[in-house]
C-alpha cells in the first residue's frame, strides 16, 4: 500500500519483487479462480476493495479445502502457470522466499 495517507495499492507489478507480498498472493489467487482478469493489476484499489477480493478469494479456496491437489484440472493448470511465472520474476528481481513482504505494507 502507499503511503497511510493515501491508502491505495501499488499494484501487482509495482508491489515488492512483482508482487511477492500477501496482498499480491490474494490479486494472482484471483486471477487463477478467474474472480479477476489477469489485466487487472488492482493498482489504486483502497484497503477495503482488496478487503472484499481477500474475501472471495477464501471463500473460493473453502471450496477446495485450500488444497491445490483439489482444484480441477483446469484450475490447476492456471495456477501453476501464474505462480510459476510470478516465481520466475521475482527470482530474477533478486526476491529469495520468506523475504516477501514489505514493512510499509
Amino acid at each position: 500500500m502507499n503511503s497511510r495517507t493515501q491508502q491505495t495499492y501499488v499494484g501487482i507489478h509495482n508491489d515488492l519483487h512483482g508482487g511477492m507480498t500477501p496482498i499480491g498472493g490474494i490479486i494472482k489467487d484471483a486471477w487463477i479462480f478467474e474472480l479477476l482478469p489477469e489485466t487487472e493489476t488492482c493498482e489504486g484499489w483502497t484497503t477495503a476493495q482488496i478487503q472484499v477480493l481477500h474475501d472471495k478469494v477464501n471463500a473460493t479456496w473453502d471450496q477446495y479445502g485450500l488444497r491445490v491437489s483439489n482444484l480441477p484440472p483446469e484450475i490447476r493448470e492456471r495456477h501453476t502457470r501464474i505462480h510459476d511465472q510470478a516465481i520466475e520474476k521475482a527470482r530474477s528481481m533478486g526476491w529469495m522466499p520468506g523475504r516477501d513482504s514489505d514493512a510499509e505494507m
